[in-house]
């Protein structure tokens, strides 16, 4: 019912907007060097979801416009550097862009997951922008893709079917994933809770690392990860994309088809989406019942109109995953592959809808997101009964109102809430039902002067988790909590560019994290991580205090960034056992350690590159760098579940080959140093180790549709290694016996296509 009145809401404004003022541009993208016209570049207004294509003589258009504002256009075509402008509707005039043929075609990016969509030179978060085609090969998931591109980002698996991410050190509920402008909500709480996302719906994914508390609030300490669909294409235009691919190690096929077109504004969008992999293999065999299937449908339907837009989104993903729970080294590998799941298992489901809508008042622009989940997680042991069953219901809004801009002040300010609803259907329980309460509101301003700006904004939070209490077989269960937290976060960011080729950016700040209801009153056994966990309803809320500076230049040899970051968190939560243990007569097992919530304060520095040498245009070195240190200051330690250094280095060859377009060949190693600094009460050491990597691809023209196609291979001497993050390796995945855990997969080999094309 709320869902329905704040969409009823929104229908009652929409009117308002229908007759607003319309304006149109037109412009002409050319070669820089010989004038000539350029045909197919892509041109988008990303605040407007709009996007359109040079004709024959390199003109574009826009019609049905806003009146009034100021927009970024971003101008891209391979070869070339991107070029980026703000067009400032009120005085419309024909664009003229000079594209200068670049071995570096993605030096600029617009980031859109920041208060104010800008290019990343003027932007103060450190970001990363992958597209399409950089998130396809050797990946088996979405989190996968990003944790082997982008320096900071690292991932907790569970075999290649679960992956959380990882930024700078931090993972679980200090990291947002948001899809379709809303804050995903799928008990990310939990360790071998995967992200309920379609590895193939992004048209490209933005890496935002640092605090990003301000905008996102409570759990955004570590930073963001923003899936961006694809914007509508022109009016008149249906364009879709199919893809699809195969991996040797655990017979992973994944395939996806999406529509989308614009008529007259009326704008809409279809996908589906479907992937299934038998067991994964390491060097010693296959690991029993770790295979996979997922199923995604969405689509969108909406209007893009002189007054903005508005989207309809709705989604709908099955996972289905495999456990399995050796108790000896005798048991740990198979040589059977069947993609037929046992038990135990998890049924996962997730529905989505949200209304994102942008309406352009003025010289401004109020941009509002209305969300509604139900993520639906179905732990089943030995049948399809199951026994634990978490149903979540999620209430979200998002809304920011960015003021007319004036003698290079850019206001915001904007406001957020979300009430959550947990219930337990299933005999066992691991937490108690809750209901949690979610308000705040903030306030951002950026002045740019020169080659200069600097950001600053303050935000307040109000948070109430409140948690029901339950008596069995008249014992207390849960013991039940109600807590409040407040809290006020602030930001300060700086950037400057020196030249066309270096800019500087730096940011310090406080965030805050709230603990959530799994923190605060778990109790029982949690299926599918050998523990029984204990929560304490005492726990207070997680403060940040960071401070990061990023150099990135790019010539046409050298190109890159060098980052460093300092974060302080007071009060940092994590689960940690004592070599307490405690009988449990129902269960497999019978005995489980014993997890319980505590806090330290904790200290997390480190360093991140990408650099990449381009010798001559053909040629590209590509390396990235990534090293977190992290203390537990308390107790004078290191903190657990670290990622190692890691330090990856690729050779790419793009050697132009008649009758082929876009040819590529690659050959990279992947180092992974020891991780030495562990907390030894609980975790083990990991080794280093070193994974050698290859891949080709090319593109052919089917008439006028580009045809990608590529085979990659990673791993491809088949190492055996345990990753530090990997909750199979020893010493996490048994206590009793430190020596007892599973190798990371060997060698995998995957071969794909990706097929864009244009029906109208």
């Amino acid at each position: 019912m709320k869902f329905k009145f704040l969409c009823s809401l929104m229908l009652l404004i929409l009117p308002v907007y229908l007759q607003a003022a319309i304006a149109a541009f037109n412009g002409k993208v050319t070669d820089a060097k010989t004038n000539e016209p350029i045909i197919g570049a892509v041109i988008t207004i990303p605040q407007l979801r709009i996007s359109t294509s040079t004709n024959a003589a390199g003109e574009f258009s826009f019609a049905q416009l806003p009146a009034r504002g100021r927009f970024v256009v971003q101008v891209s075509y391979l070869g070339y550097q991107t070029q980026v402008k703000t067009v400032d509707l009120s005085s419309p005039t024909a664009l003229s862009f000079s594209l200068t043929p670049s071995i570096i075609e993605a030096r600029e990016v617009v980031v859109t997951g920041t208060v104010l969509t800008s290019t990343s030179k003027s932007n103060s978060t450190s970001a990363t922008v992958l597209n399409k085609e950089e998130l396809q090969g050797s990946y088996t998931n979405l989190i996968d893709a990003l944790a082997k591109q982008v320096p900071g980002v690292s991932q907790i698996t569970t075999g290649p079917g679960i992956s959380k991410p990882v930024i700078r050190g931090l993972g679980y509920n200090r990291v947002v994933t948001l899809s379709d402008g809303i804050k995903q909500q799928g008990q990310q709480w939990g360790d071998e809770h995967g992200i309920e996302l379609d590895q193939y719906q992004a048209d490209k994914v933005e890496v935002l690392r640092g605090a990003a508390s301000l905008q996102y609030g409570s759990d955004a300490i570590g930073g963001v990860i923003n899936l961006v669909e694809p914007l509508a294409p022109a009016p008149g235009k249906i364009k879709g994309e199919l893809l699809s691919n195969y991996s040797t190690n655990n017979g992973l096929t994944g395939s996806s088809l999406m529509l989308t077109g614009n008529e007259n504004g009326f704008v809409w969008r279809g996908r589906g989406s479907y992937q299934n992999a038998y067991s994964f293999k390491t060097p010693e065999g296959y690991f029993p019942n770790s295979g996979f299937n997922n199923t995604n449908l969405s689509g969108m339907l909406g209007l893009n109109k002189s007054w903005g837009y508005s989207h309809l989104n709705f989604s709908y993903y099955k996972n289905n995953i495999g456990f399995y729970d050796p108790e000896t080294a005798n048991e740990l590998y198979t040589n059977e592959r069947s993609r037929k799941l046992d038990f135990p298992r998890q049924d996962i489901r997730h529905y989505k809808v949200a209304l994102n809508n942008n309406f352009v008042i003025g010289e401004g622009s109020l941009k509002v997101d209305l969300g509604y989940q139900k993520n639906q997680r179905r732990e089943l042991e030995d049948s399809a009964d199951p026994a634990l069953y978490f149903d979540l219901n999620t209430y979200s809004l998002d809304a920011k109102y960015a003021l007319p801009a004036k003698n290079g002040w850019e206001p915001v300010i904007g406001l957020s809430g979300s009430i959550g609803k947990s219930l337990n259907k299933a005999e066992e329980k691991l937490i108690p039902e809750y209901n949690a309460y979610a308000a705040g509101v903030f306030g951002f301003v950026k002045k740019t002067f020169g080659d200069n700006t600097v950001s600053a904004g303050l935000r307040y939070d109000y948070i109430r988790n409140k948690g029901k209490q339950l008596f069995e077989d008249e014992e207390e269960r849960f013991a039940g909590f109600n807590n409040t937290f407040n809290s006020i976060s602030g930001a300060l960011g700086y950037t400057h560019i020196f030249n066309e080729y270096v800019n500087f950016k730096a940011n310090a700040g406080t965030a805050f994290r709230a603990p959530n209801p799994a923190e605060l009153g778990a109790n029982g056994v949690h299926e599918g991580t050998f523990r029984y966990e204990v929560g304490n309803g005492n726990l207070r809320p997680e403060r940040s205090y960071q401070a990061d500076a990023t150099l990135e230049f790019g010539t046409g040899i050298l190109t890159g960034s060098l980052g460093v970051y300092e974060n302080y968190v007071h009060n940092y939560i994590y689960l940690s056992n004592n070599n307490e243990t405690i009988e449990v007569p129902d269960e497999d097992l019978g005995t489980y350690p014993v997890y319980r919530y505590g806090q330290v304060n904790a200290n997390l520095y480190g360093a991140e590159a990408a650099v990449t040498l381009h010798p001559v245009s053909f040629i590209h070195f590509e390396n990235t760098f990534n090293y977190t240190h992290a203390q537990n200051r308390t107790f004078s330690k290191p903190l657990p579940f670290i990622p190692a250094g890691t330090l990856h280095n690729t050779l790419r060859f793009e050697p132009k080959i008649k009758g082929l377009h876009e040819f590529y060949f690659y050959a990279g190693i992947d180092n992974y140093f020891r991780q030495g600094r562990v907390d030894a009460d609980f975790e083990t050491t990991t080794d280093s180790y070193t994974l050698l990597n290859a891949g080709i691809g090319t593109t052919i023209k089917l008439g006028s549709q580009p045809l990608k196609i590529y085979i990659s291979g990673y791993n491809l001497t088949n190492k055996r290694y345990y990753d530090a993050l990997s909750r199979l390796k020893p010493g996490r995945l048994s206590q009793e016996d430190t020596t007892l855990g599973v190798f990371n997969p060997g060698r995998n080999i995957t071969f794909g296509f990706y097929l864009p094309f244009n029906l109208k």
